[in-house]
C-alpha cells in the first residue's frame, strides 16, 4: 500500500517525512561546514563555503516554515499508548525546541551578516542576493549587534546539536529497546513492517 502525502492517526505522510529528512540532512551539513570554515584562513574557498553555509541556512529557514504550516494543517500521529506522561512531555518539548532553534539559528545568522561592518552580500546559491535586514544594517550600534547575534547564532546551533543527539538516542531507544513504532512513523517502510510494530505496541501496553 503506497504511503499517503498527508499524515494519518498512526503515521507521517510523504510530505512530512520528506521535509523532516531534508531539514535534518541540511542541518548536519551546516554544522559540519560551519565548523570547517571557521578554522580556515581567509581565502576564496572560505568565502565560497560561507556563501554555501548562508544559502543552506536560509533554505532551512524556509523549509521549517513550510514544515510548521504542514504540521498545523495535518493531524499528528499518536504516540505509543503505553508511553509515560513524562516521555510524552519530553517528546513534545523536543519537537517545539527544534522548531524554535531551526528558526532562531538562520534568523540570527542573517541578522549577524546584516550587522557586519564588512557588508558582504549573501548570494543564495549564486542566483540572487538576499538583502540585509535594513533596521540592523542601518543601526548605529552595528558592532555590538554583530557580536550579540553571532553569540545567538552559535548558541542556537549548539542547542540544535544537543537536541539532535537526544532525539536520535530516543528514537533508537524506542526502536531497539521498546520495539515500538516511533522511529518507523518517520521512515518510508512498508505498511506490513509498520503494522507489525503497531501490533507489538498493543501487546506490550495491554
Amino acid at each position: 500500500m503506497a504511503r499517503s502525502l498527508t499524515n494519518d492517526s498512526t503515521r507521517y505522510g510523504i510530505v512530512a517525512i520528506t521535509l523532516h529528512w531534508l531539514i535534518a540532512l541540511a542541518v548536519i551539513g551546516l554544522y559540519i561546514v560551519g565548523s570547517i570554515m571557521e578554522d580556515m584562513k581567509p581565502s576564496l574557498q572560505q568565502f565560497e563555503l560561507y556563501q554555501l553555509h548562508k544559502s543552506f541556512g536560509i533554505t532551512v529557514l524556509l523549509l521549517t516554515v513550510v514544515r510548521l504550516v504542514w504540521r498545523i494543517a495535518n493531524p499528528q500521529p499518536g504516540l505509543p499508548p503505553g508511553m509515560p506522561a513524562w516521555q510524552r512531555l519530553a517528546a513534545k518539548g523536543t519537537h517545539w525546541g527544534f522548531y524554535t532553534l531551526l528558526l532562531a539559528a538562520p534568523l540570527a545568522g542573517w541578522a549577524m551578516v546584516s550587522a557586519s561592518s564588512l557588508n558582504i552580500p549573501t548570494v543564495i546559491f549564486g542566483v540572487f542576493t538576499l538583502p540585509h535586514i535594513e533596521a540592523i544594517a542601518s543601526s548605529t550600534n552595528k558592532q555590538a549587534l554583530e557580536g550579540w547575534f553571532g553569540d545567538a547564532h552559535e548558541l542556537a546551533a549548539n542547542g540544535l546539536l544537543a537536541l539532535f543527539i537526544a532525539h536520535v538516542g530516543a528514537a533508537f531507544y524506542h526502536h531497539i529497546k521498546l520495539r515500538d513504532s516511533v522511529l518507523l512513523k518517520m521512515l518510508p517502510v512498508s505498511e506490513a513492517a509498520f503494522q507489525e510494530r503497531l501490533e507489538n505496541e498493543k501487546r506490550t501496553s495491554s
